[in-house]
């Protein structure tokens, strides 16, 4: 995979990546070229236990622009400028113009009621094809373990960072759960802390390990896979399932079946299968109701 880091006219990281070598000469684009919001914060839950962000500058966030003002589609025309510029590649990674998290965020006012603390962190936005009407379950196989490598590059360099504790890829599909770009995109949510969700699992399964001296996931797929029902794909290095204690309709795992820290642990034959794996999960959900399936994808 090829890699090319650009800087934007408003001081953001462009990344691009490609199978191939990247052409010279590419500038790097931006809507505008005022900063991105600085004024993120993070403020405590006492009876949660858990830290809260706020942004209010995502309000002015663009929210679902006709085709001909699409911020994700590459440049065409020079005047009105996009977030990503011509040219021959096939990821684009760029600083969300409006992040919920920054290593630029100033200090917040000072404390009322409960401790709050500057919205430390990343936001970057993952844009899968440059094909607008494209999406992550159309893309063919060598794109999907393509974008796979790209999640792994920037969990390996966003968790360098002395400010991230936990760097969470995710998707958000449809217009259903809340999405206001219709272009395929993703995005990356890096923490200066970890989530409860993932801070609960890794704390379940180092305790699991301490009783059983195994893995609880790796038990968990192989029961699913002995028992057969709720499995919807089963490959030599990865598998996909429904698991018999779903929160939610339709949710559906997707993971490697050696025990893998992140996306970044993955080896090439793992990264193929779970690609595959992935692409299946996608075909079924688009084929259900035969339209596209609104969902929440996220690595944790």
């Amino acid at each position: 995979m090829y890699k090319k880091v650009l800087i934007k006219p408003d001081g953001r990281q462009l990344i691009l990546y490609a199978r191939h070598p990247i052409a010279e000469g590419i500038q790097a684009t931006s809507p505008g070229t005022d900063p991105p919001g600085t004024k993120t914060h993070l403020r405590w839950h006492p009876l949660r236990g858990e830290w809260v962000a706020y942004a209010s500058h995502r309000q002015n966030r663009t929210f679902l622009p006709p085709p001909e003002y699409n911020p994700l589609a590459p440049t065409t025309d020079p005047a009105h400028p996009t977030e990503l510029p011509p040219g021959e590649y096939d990821v684009a990674v760029f600083e969300n113009r409006f992040p919920t998290l920054t290593e630029h965020a100033e200090e917040p006012a000072p404390p009322a009621i409960v401790p709050t603390r500057p919205g430390k962190g990343a936001c970057e936005v993952v844009v899968f094809t440059q094909d607008p009407a494209s999406s992550l379950g159309a893309l063919p196989l060598w794109h999907l373990e393509e974008l796979l490598e790209v999640w792994a590059d920037r969990y390996r360099e966003l968790g360098k960072r002395d400010d991230i504790d936990y760097v969470m890829p995710f998707e958000n599909r449809g217009v259903e759960v809340g999405v206001t770009l219709h272009h395929p995109h993703g995005q990356i949510y890096a923490y200066p802390f970890i989530p409860p969700v993932p801070a609960r699992e890794l704390a379940q399964q180092s305790a699991y390990w301490q009783e059983h001296g195994r893995g609880l996931l790796a038990d968990l797929i192989g029961e699913e896979i002995a028992d057969g029902r709720r499995m919807l794909y089963t490959g030599e290095q990865a598998v996909a399932w429904m698991p018999v204690f779903a929160r939610y309709s339709y949710e559906v795992w997707v993971a490697p079946r050696r025990a893998a820290g992140s996306v970044a642990d993955l080896d090439a034959a793992e990264r193929a299968d779970f690609a595959r794996a992935l692409k299946t999960v996608l075909l079924k959900y688009d084929k259900l109701w035969e339209k596209p399936f609104p969902y929440i994808m996220v690595f944790h």
